[in-house]
C-alpha cells in the first residue's frame, strides 16, 4: 500500500513518462551573505555546508567533472535515465546575473541529451526580479525548480539561528512568484529546541496560504560538526528528535498540509562522519521505509483526504 502523501518520486515518474529521473548536485563555489560579511559571519547556526554535500561532489573541482561522475553513479546504482542539475550548496543566486547564467548554461550543457531539469537552491534575500526572470527563461526548455530556504516561519527563531533573512522577505518573494512557470519548493527545519510542537505545526498553515508553493522539503534538525549549534550541543546537549518522535510529528503535520503540495523529502540526511545528533542508526532507505510504513499504518492522509 502506498502512503497517503504526495511523494516526489511518483510525481517525477508521472511527469517524465515513467523515466527514472535523478537530481545530480552541482557545487559552483557560491558562498552566503551571512558567511562573507555582507550580513554576517559564521553562517546559519545549524549549518556546515559539507554535511549535506556529497563527498564525491566536494572532491571534484569542475562542474563538468562533478556532474559526469554523479550521472555515471546514478546510472550504475539506480538505473537513472534522465537528470535534473541541482545547484545545492550555499546560496546559488548569490552572484551577478551574467555570472549565474554562465554557470547554469555550463552545467546544463554537460549532458544535454539526458538533462531535463534545473533546480536552484537559494535564500529569499538573494532573489530579485532580474534573477527570477533569468531562472524563468529556462522554463520553456527544462523543468525549473526554485528551492527557497524558509527554515522557520518564526522571526525569533530566524534571529536565533543567525539566518540574516526574515520570514517577511520570503513572503514578499512568494507573492512575486504567483503564476511563475517554475516549481517553487520551500525547505523547512523542524526541531529547533526552543520551538514547541504547536509552533512547528503552524508551518503548515503558513505554507498553505501561498499559492506559489507547490513543493516542500521537510527536514529534522541535524546537529553537525563545524556548526555553531554543534559546538553548543557538545557543551550542553539539548533535545533532538528521536525517529519515533519525529514520526509522531509527521503524523500530526501532514494532515495539515495542503493536499496538492508535493513532498520532496520527509527527512534530512547528513554525512555520518559529520553528524553529532540525532543518530537514528539506520541508512536513508531504511528510514524512508519506516516512515512510509508508519504513516500508512496510522492512516495518515496529507490534507485530510485520500489522494487520487
Amino acid at each position: 500500500m502506498e502512503p497517503y502523501y504526495r511523494a516526489y518520486g511518483p510525481w517525477l515518474r508521472k511527469k517524465f513518462g515513467g523515466q527514472r529521473v535523478y537530481k545530480v548536485i552541482a557545487d559552483a563555489g557560491f558562498t552566503c551573505p551571512n558567511r562573507d560579511g555582507s550580513k554576517g559571519y559564521g553562517g546559519c547556526s545549524y549549518c556546515n555546508v559539507d554535511s549535506f554535500t556529497p563527498s564525491l561532489t566536494r572532491s571534484l573541482p569542475s562542474l563538468k567533472e562533478q556532474l559526469l561522475a554523479s550521472m555515471a553513479r546514478a546510472k550504475g546504482r539506480f538505473g537513472a535515465e534522465k537528470f535534473i542539475v541541482y545547484f545545492q550548496p550555499n546560496t546559488n543566486t548569490y552572484a551577478p546575473v551574467d555570472q549565474l547564467q554562465s554557470l547554469y548554461d555550463e552545467a546544463l550543457a554537460v549532458n544535454p541529451e539526458e538533462t531535463v531539469g534545473l533546480s536552484v537552491g537559494t535564500r529569499p534575500d538573494c532573489l530579485d526580479p532580474e534573477k527570477i526572470a533569468l531562472l524563468e527563461s529556462y522554463a520553456d526548455r527544462y523543468a525549473v525548480d526554485l528551492e527557497l530556504g524558509m527554515e522557520s516561519i518564526h522571526e525569533s527563531t530566524l534571529a536565533q539561528i543567525n539566518r540574516g533573512c526574515s520570514h517577511a522577505e520570503l513572503v514578499r518573494v512568494l507573492e512575486s512568484l504567483k503564476g511563475s512557470p517554475m516549481d517553487v519548493c520551500l525547505h523547512m527545519i523542524f526541531g529547533f529546541p526552543w520551538e514547541s510542537h504547536e509552533q512547528m505545526l503552524a508551518y503548515a498553515e503558513e505554507v498553505n496560504r501561498h499559492s506559489a508553493v507547490g513543493f516542500v522539503k521537510l527536514h529534522h534538525l541535524h546537529v553537525v560538526k563545524g556548526s555553531i549549534l554543534g559546538a553548543r550541543y557538545l557543551k550542553e546537549p539539548f533535545p533532538v528528535f528521536s525517529l519515533e518522535k519525529y514520526m509522531e510529528f509527521l503524523a500530526d503535520f501532514l494532515p495539515r498540509l495542503r493536499s496538492d503540495i508535493v513532498v520532496q523529502r520527509l527527512f534530512g540526511v547528513a554525512e555520518q562522519d559529520l553528524l553529532i545528533a540525532p543518530d537514528w542508526g539506520m541508512r536513508k532507505a531504511a528510514v524512508q521505509t519506516y516512515l512510509d510504513k508508519e504513516l500508512t499504518a496510522r492512516g495518515v492522509v496529507q490534507g485530510g483526504a485520500v489522494q487520487s
